[in-house]
């Protein structure tokens, strides 16, 4: 087991009505003025905002607002957050719905605490936050776990970047979470958590350590959670347990929890942003059922022993010792046929990517054949660019 540093600070709120506290919470950070951050029209007609805002007043806290974050957060809507809060002396920033909306938080949150830097220097490496104002989130949907993260993942529509940060500065200092609120999630955007969710965690688990069997118990019991609170999710939107099931997996599975011990870098996560950056509208846990299958067979022979446990401990499948690849591609197969179950896209020709833009994303992930993603199996431009091409068809080319 690798040395591991564990941070989760966010304190979290969980359960029926817990929303309602909100204005006692930033009330304890002797909060001033507000901005209440959220995305559409869902929280508006829900309630929800009406009902921060009576929190809120109830404390005697002033506030302003801003709206439109869209599913892959803008740069442009952050300058604007940034601007609001220096205008109006906001001293807390509350997000109010799911990842992008708490990643455009955090980055407000950040830029208007350090105004003689430019904030698309922190998603560029370039510098790195000095301070940050408080924040809290109270979630609408089950997916990025940016409830607890350290990671901040913003979109420069003018150049087609899509780039994450992290930093200490971008935890929550508090986050709400009330299954309830996500019974009006629609089943394409469940389905999309379920497998962003999954997905932050299958990630750690193939990421290069030993001997981390309790990281990896934890690891698996998430995974099938989530997998099965997906299914029932989109069964019954307004099964409880299976909500909160998911929720709570959500916030687990990108709080560190299940990597620790492990040399961790997510690897389909950094192949995906350069597509829903080039293409704004693919959900990103959509992109990621789209990759992960071809990556995941592109890369197994790195490293069968662990994927044999993969097959055995989440896929309950016998192993073929004569044969241990069979049993690996099994496993894979079957993650596959689940993705399809929940209706997901499990290539890239059914997002709409075109092929001739294979080479571009490729391009862009290796930052011009600079960078090389790590793992059991090193990625280069060129496994990249297999990768996607396997990718754009997947196991059902013609």
């Amino acid at each position: 087991m690798d040395n591991f540093i564990y941070e989760t600070p966010t304190k979290v709120y969980f359960g029926r009505n817990e929303e309602l506290k909100v204005g006692k919470l930033v009330a304890e950070y002797e909060t001033q003025k507000v901005l209440i951050h959220y995305g559409g029209q869902s929280a508006k007609k829900s309630g929800l905002l009406d009902r921060v805002r009576q929190a809120l007043e109830a404390e005697g806290i002033s506030y302003v607002e801003l709206g439109g974050v869209v599913a892959n957060p803008e740069l442009s809507l952050v300058r604007k957050g940034i601007e609001l809060c220096l205008a109006e002396g906001v001293d807390f920033v509350l997000a109010v719905g799911g990842g992008s909306v708490m990643d455009s938080a955090k980055d407000i949150a950040n830029g208007a605490a350090n105004p003689g830097m430019d904030v698309w220097d922190f998603s560029l490496g370039k510098c790195t936050p000095e301070k940050t104002l408080n924040k809290g989130a109270i979630l609408t949907l089950a997916a990025a776990g940016s409830e607890m993260s350290d990671s901040c993942v913003i979109t420069n529509m003018d150049t087609g970047d899509k780039r994450g940060y992290r930093h200490s500065f971008n935890r929550m200092n508090f986050a709400i979470e009330n299954p309830e609120l996500t019974f009006t999630v629609n089943a394409y955007q469940t389905a999309c958590g379920a497998v962003d969710i999954a997905m932050h965690t299958i990630e750690r688990y193939f990421c290069p350590g030993n001997d981390t069997y309790l990281t990896d118990a934890l690891a698996e019991a998430v995974v099938k959670s989530t997998m099965k609170a997906g299914v029932d999710c989109i069964r019954n939107p307004e099964d409880y347990e299976a909500r909160a099931n998911m929720m709570w997996a959500s916030s687990l599975a990108h709080n560190g929890l299940t990597q620790c011990g492990r040399n961790c870098q997510l690897v389909v996560h950094q192949m995906e942003h350069e597509i829903s950056g080039m293409y704004p509208k693919v959900a990103h846990g959509a992109g990621l059922a789209a990759l992960w299958c071809s990556w995941a067979r592109y890369v197994y022979h790195a490293n069968i022993p662990r994927w044999l446990q993969y097959a055995k401990n989440v896929w309950n499948l016998d192993i073929d010792f004569e044969h241990p690849e069979k049993t690996v591609e099994k496993a894979i197969d079957l993650q596959e046929e689940y993705y399809i179950s929940i209706g997901m896209p499990v290539n890239l020709s059914m997002l709409g990517v075109a092929e001739d833009s294979l080479e571009k994303l490729a391009l862009a992930c290796s930052r011009n054949k600079t960078r090389v993603l790590l793992g059991y199996k090193p990625l280069e431009y060129d496994d990249m660019l297999k990768i996607y091409q396997l990718a754009y068809h997947g196991r059902f080319a013609e």
